[in-house]
């Protein structure tokens, strides 16, 4: 009898991936620790680098469904999580927007679609995976 380990899938990372990963999170901590520490500069320009990552480990990964999924969730959340950074360097974090919000709260929506795609793919996607893998 096989174990779960002897049947389950291998999902193995290049090398260079992972390494790209890696630096992505570096970009990511000084991203925040420049917010935490109120260095608009550097914060500012970690952004690029922190995004640009992102959407290429979101293209290169577009062909597996779970990892896209999580990947454009990352996206959204670190475009969400940088402007709500920006919000509060440039003063516009507590200006009123219209009579519902403010500036800094206008971050939920990045927010929202990347929880929205994450609820696409747990909800719908991967039942659907689920079923094909039982009707195969």
């Amino acid at each position: 009898m096989e174990s779960p380990a002897e049947t389950e899938e291998i999902y193995a990372i290049p090398a260079a991936y992972r390494k790209m990963e890696n630096q992505h999170i570096l970009f990511w901590l000084i991203k925040d620790i420049s917010w935490c520490m109120i260095w608009k500069t550097l914060g500012i320009l970690m952004v690029f680098p922190t995004l640009s990552i992102a959407l290429l480990i979101t293209w290169r990964t577009r062909t597996i469904k779970a990892e896209l999924a999580h990947n454009l969730a990352i996206v959204f959340w670190i475009t969400a999580n940088s402007y709500w950074m920006m919000s509060e360097f440039f003063g516009f974090d507590t200006v009123p927007v219209g009579h519902i919000t403010d500036g800094k709260h206008l971050a939920i929506i990045p927010f929202g679609i990347g929880l929205a795609i994450l609820l696409y793919y747990y909800l719908v996607q991967k039942p659907r995976e689920a079923r094909e893998v039982v009707t195969l």
